[in-house]
């Protein structure tokens, strides 16, 4: 590693002489199977065979799957192995089934210390090209999007990969306003700390990663954690110290937001998105940014998190564009997860519609929370989310509203109960979800409330981070007809986990636990919210692709299947009401400025995440973020001067609000307005027609 002088030094002839000392990179002690993993890989596959809602049987083309997503798993991108490492590989295709249930993974390792080789070699070889500035001018291109494509066949290949991958890094840097000293500097150090992070895994990680490559293989869900290395996989950074209140993995390289905790920082800022990566922070309103592409997680973790009350400073990539595309700079002040935000909570809109005033109360659910310790006790005021519903429904009556809206998007789901109560709030009475376990027993769970409290026009508004406990009660509302849903087609997690903790199992100690998939849910139609989730009545545009988020996009993913429906009736057809708002809607979006807007938005957006290479001409790129502001500024203001509003000068004036979402929310309050007009005989379902 770099010694001082390195560090200081600024000449450079004198700053390549000393990449030239890093570029040695020291070969690694190989790893061997642990002494407690050959018992634990067997109770795993023990519980799995067994357990698993499939009943899955551990043979020769799940070993061939097992392989396929263990090599996934060291080097998706196709960045280390060259085809014969992979072609060697093939020799456990067919074995790596009985490996994991007698335990002897000797293969797994041998597997791993060629990939840590692999590294090595081509660390050394991106240190080796940092020492020489690029020509930019060149009318080159990189693919760095490789999931699809074959391993490089040859050493020149692999090498050729790598000098176009060092070449887009810096490129990346560089279009930030970095001299290629200053970038270099930064790519050294973050291809050190790629290898310095390969260097630190242990014997469990590696176990860790196989084991979970056989538990994925058997859907997204199921997963295995080491006692010591969970941390490594998914870190979720509230609770139990402060920070920003979301999920991270790691990613190819990059942090990423796996999920945003519900009440924390982030989700009360609106601003960080689920995919979106972390490239850099940077500590307090003036701190430096410190680039972390290649960090470890845990590392970039200790850099988020602070004492509460403190700025962090993110730069974040977007989720889906490509490496150099505009970035943005989220600044959070660090807290634990405030459960007053957590809860539910209402507003009230007034909307104009056909010359009358409608007041429409919206009603944000950010998860199905409930305090099981507290009601466990007996207390007769614990929080649940169903209870603060019901108290804010009351509050909304009373100010007299003519609909409500049930804001559900980026509701990842909760307690079960509490979408059955939920749901009961709303219909009188009947099934409101079945459930399916392993061995093909069904429940079905009633609507525990005697009759509903709430009766008039109802929308529900949901998008594709909408799961789980979300998609029932969505379902339960669209299958009785009770309320129209509105927005994108939900996540599809219609699968129930069971969490086994080995240490009971196995009787022992530091054996981690397992996550399985034990059952499914299903609609009282008989259909499944499994990979297909809930189908909005009324589909509105949405920022997040359907192709890259949600449970169908997952390889393994259980598939969208049904049982027998349960008994239950519908109290009313909507069928008319719909038909009437997709007429309306139809025909006032195309004169709606923020409508359109964020069409082109997502259109745009689209075009992005489409992109898998990117050119290696600075002009060019140069040319490419300018048109991309460029484009932001007149989308911008086209919509601006349509509503009336001073134009922007310049893309620096441009803040974001949050006004996708505010856009959402105004179009499901004007469809209850419309509701609300068709009940009272404003605006029938002919005269809407015609018009």
């Amino acid at each position: 590693m770099k010694d001082k002088l390195c560090h200081l030094a600024i000449g450079a002839a004198l700053w390549a002489v000393c990449l030239s000392a890093t570029a040695d990179l020291e070969p690694l002690t190989p790893l061997q199977l642990g002494e407690r993993h050959p018992l634990i890989s067997q109770n795993v596959s023990k519980l799995i065979e067994e357990l698993h809602y499939t009943r899955p049987r551990l043979d020769n083309s799940l070993s061939s799957a097992i392989l396929d997503r263990y090599l996934d798993s060291l080097d998706g991108n196709r960045m280390y192995f060259l085809a014969r490492d992979i072609a060697a590989f093939g020799r456990y295709r067919y074995e790596l089934d009985e490996r994991a249930r007698n335990g002897q993974l000797e293969p797994v390792f041998e597997i791993f210390n060629t990939f840590r080789e692999r590294t090595r070699q081509r660390i050394t070889h991106a240190l080796e090209l940092v020492a020489a500035e690029p020509d930019f001018t060149l009318n080159e291109s990189y693919r760095f999007d490789r999931t699809d494509l074959s391993w490089p066949v040859t050493e020149a290949d692999i090498r050729e990969l790598w000098r176009r991958k060092v070449k887009s890094d810096g490129l990346s840097l560089v279009l930030t306003g970095m001299t290629w000293e200053e970038a270099g500097e930064i790519l050294t150090q973050r291809y050190e700390r790629l290898y310095r992070r390969v260097q630190q895994l242990t014997a469990d990680d590696v176990f860790e990663t196989f084991m979970n490559a056989v538990a994925h293989t058997m859907d997204p869900h199921s997963s295995y954690l080491s006692p010591r290395q969970s941390e490594e996989y998914r870190i979720t950074m509230t609770l139990s110290y402060d920070g920003i209140g979301a999920s991270l993995q790691l990613q190819d390289d990059y942090v990423t937001i796996m999920n945003i905790i519900p009440g924390g920082p982030a989700q009360i800022d609106g601003r960080l998105k689920p995919e979106d990566r972390i490239t850099a922070v940077a500590e307090g309103e003036d701190g430096e940014f410190i680039d972390v592409i290649g960090w470890r997680l845990d590392d970039v973790v200790q850099m988020i998190r602070g004492p509460g009350g403190t700025l962090v400073r993110l730069q974040i990539l977007p989720g889906g564009t490509a490496p150099g595309s505009p970035q943005n700079v989220i600044a959070l002040t660090r807290d634990k997860v405030k459960l007053e935000e957590q809860a539910a909570k209402k507003s009230v809109e007034d909307v104009l519609f056909e010359g009358q005033t409608y007041r429409v109360g919206v009603i944000e659910v950010p998860s199905f929370y409930q305090d099981f310790a507290a009601r466990s006790r007996g207390d007769e005021d614990y929080v649940s989310t169903s209870r603060d519903v019901e108290r804010l429904i009351a509050e909304l009556e009373e100010e007299g509203v003519d609909g409500i809206v049930m804001d559900l998007r980026q509701n990842g789901g909760g307690h079960l109960s509490e979408a059955t109560e939920l749901s009961g709030l709303f219909i009188d009475r009947g099934p409101v979800v079945q459930l399916r376990e392993t061995r093909g027993n069904t429940q079905v769970l009633d609507d525990p409330s005697p009759s509903s409290i709430y009766d008039g026009p109802l929308a529900v508004l949901v998008d594709r981070y909408s799961a789980s406990a979300s998609e029932i009660f969505a379902a339960a509302i669209q299958d009785y007809e009770r309320g129209v849903i509105i927005g994108q087609q939900t996540f599809g997690k219609g699968t129930v986990q069971n969490l086994f903790n080995l240490d009971q199992v196995m009787r022992g100690s530091d054996n981690g636990q397992l996550t399985l998939t034990i059952g499914k849910y299903y609609r009282v139609t008989g259909e499944s919210t499994q990979n297909r989730g809930v189908i909005p009545d009324i589909e509105l545009p949405s920022l997040v692709d359907t192709d890259i988020v949600g449970e169908s996009t997952r390889e393994t993913a259980l598939p969208w299947d049904r049982i027998e429906p349960t008994r239950f009736r519908a109290e009313t057809s909507l069928d008319s009401s719909i038909a009437v708002l997709q007429n309306r809607q139809i025909g006032r979006w195309s004169a709606d400025p923020d409508f359109n807007y964020l069409r082109d938005n997502v259109e745009a957006f689209e075009r992005q995440r489409e992109q898998k290479s990117v050119s290696l001409n600075l002009e060019t790129r140069e040319a490419e973020n300018d048109a991309m502001d460029q484009e932001r500024l007149e989308r911008e203001n086209e919509r601006r001067i349509a509503l009336g509003l001073e134009p922007a000068a310049s893309i620096e004036e441009l803040e974001d609000t949050g006004s996708t979402d505010e856009i959402l929310l105004t179009q499901a309050t004007r469809m209850v307005a419309e509701m609300a007009s068709i009940e009272r005989g404003v605006v029938t379902g002919a005269e809407s027609a015609a018009r």
